[in-house]
């Protein structure tokens, strides 16, 4: 609506021009030219901006005609004596343009156009209505045609901006509440799901799902709607171009995305590529900064929240030297020390601790130890030559090993026990 300083300088300039008896005298010629001038507003405005015309909105022309008759009406309004309004009327239209998502710079363009008419229009009004006082007259509707486009942009821009926010949250609402049903698990009998699902698309058949998650590298950014916010755009701008799907949100402080694609067209035809393959490198993308684990490809809504398991465990392998890590390539013995570390440190064997204290005393070189005989495939002079060492040293660490815990690092068994309780430790 428009302030009263906007009120105040057009109620000047009215009052200017009752002063030269230009008004109310004006607002009888200008009634009966009320039809012309919509008509000629609406011919220029369609000759010059073409968004009206090409427009596949039913509504936008129809709009367009009603509220060119709307600032007729008005303007003639006040040039027959009337009091100056708040404009609710171009607020009002501003919002419905701003749900067709009709763009605001053509809407301030249409009546920048829209100015040399109108401007025209009452010029001739009051030259015939005050010709003794006509050069001051033509001078008070120039100033009245600069301030009554500017007040109606201003409004008009003020309530577009304000329903577009108020649309896109409405929408991030919307999209919140998608995310977190497809996350959390759904109950299929429920009716206002199902319809919500199926009028998102996530109930067609033959697509493959995935999810991602990410973070900044440093957690404590996530704390900051902003950056936040930022991975978000970014996780979703990584997509474009291609023919993926992506619903992406804030879950758990962690970037949550729920990504699709079709898996085939029909089922006579073959399967596309892997869709968690085809995202990897996408994610790349984001950057040193951000940390991202992605989960396993899956046929249906169904096995999401199965989904965000597997991409928060591959999530918890992502570092600043890997930062993408895919559920599918996690080896087999980093998920077993994941899901069992917990376990293994409530119920330690006894010969843990002593180890584990032997080896901070020695900088860490027992461990390193049996890891570079491990990597060498239990080769003693290769281990040696990967630490830089005598092999008689290394020798000597196994056997201060084998006296700690009384087991031999140079027997498979042995030396593959050693190296969970080590990882899961590390742990």
């Amino acid at each position: 609506m428009l302030d009263p300083f906007g009120q105040r300088k057009l109620r000047l300039i009215l009052d200017h021009l009752i002063e030269v008896k230009a008004v109310p005298a004006a607002g009888v010629l200008l009634e009966a030219s009320t039809g012309g001038v919509v008509l000629a507003l609406r011919q220029a405005i369609l000759a010059e901006i073409p968004a009206f015309s090409t427009s596949a909105n039913p509504g936008v022309l129809p709009g367009l005609d009603q509220h060119l008759r709307q600032h007729a009406e008005e303007i003639h309004r006040l040039f027959a004596g009337g009091e100056v309004g708040d404009f609710g009327f171009v607020g009002i239209h501003a919002q419905g343009r701003a749900e067709q998502r009709f763009p605001l710079e053509v809407i301030l363009h249409a009546y920048r156009c829209g100015h040399r008419v109108f401007s025209q229009w009452l010029r001739e009004a009051v030259v015939a209505s005050a010709p003794l006082a006509a050069e001051t007259a033509v001078s008070s509707v120039a100033d009245f045609a600069i301030e009554y486009t500017n007040a109606i942009s201003i409004v008009a821009a003020a309530e577009y901006v304000a329903r577009t926010r108020v649309l896109a949250e409405d929408e991030g609402d919307r999209r919140t509440e998608l995310l977190n049903i497809l996350l959390s698990g759904y109950d299929e009998s429920d009716g206002r799901v199902a319809r919500l699902l199926k009028r998102a698309g996530y109930l067609e058949q033959r697509q493959a799902y995935c999810i991602a998650v990410a973070q900044a590298a440093s957690p404590a950014e996530m704390e900051h709607p902003e950056r936040a916010r930022r991975i978000i755009d970014a996780v979703t701008e990584a997509t474009a171009g291609t023919s993926i799907r992506i619903l992406a949100g804030l879950r758990n402080n962690l970037v949550t995305a729920v990504l699709s694609d079709r898996r085939r067209q029909s089922g006579w035809t073959a399967a596309q590529s892997n869709l968690a393959e085809r995202v990897a490198p996408l994610l790349q993308m984001l950057g040193p900064a951000v940390l991202v684990g992605i989960s396993a490809d899956h046929p249906s809504t169904a096995f999401l929240p199965r989904a965000l398991n597997e991409a928060t465990i591959a999530f918890d392998f992502a570092s600043v030297t890997e930062r993408v890590v895919a559920f599918s390539g996690l080896p087999v013995r980093g998920l077993l020390v994941l899901r069992g570390a917990d376990e293994a440190r409530a119920t330690p064997p006894s010969w843990v601790q002593p180890l584990i204290a032997a080896n901070a005393d020695s900088g860490g070189s027992l461990i390193a130890t049996l890891r570079a005989f491990a990597d060498a495939d239990m080769n003693m002079q290769k281990a040696a030559r990967l630490l830089a060492r005598h092999p008689n040293t290394l020798y000597a660490r196994l056997i201060r090993i084998k006296d700690i815990t009384g087991l031999d690092g140079q027997r498979y068994r042995d030396l593959t026990e050693l190296l969970l309780a080590a990882d899961c430790w590390r742990v």
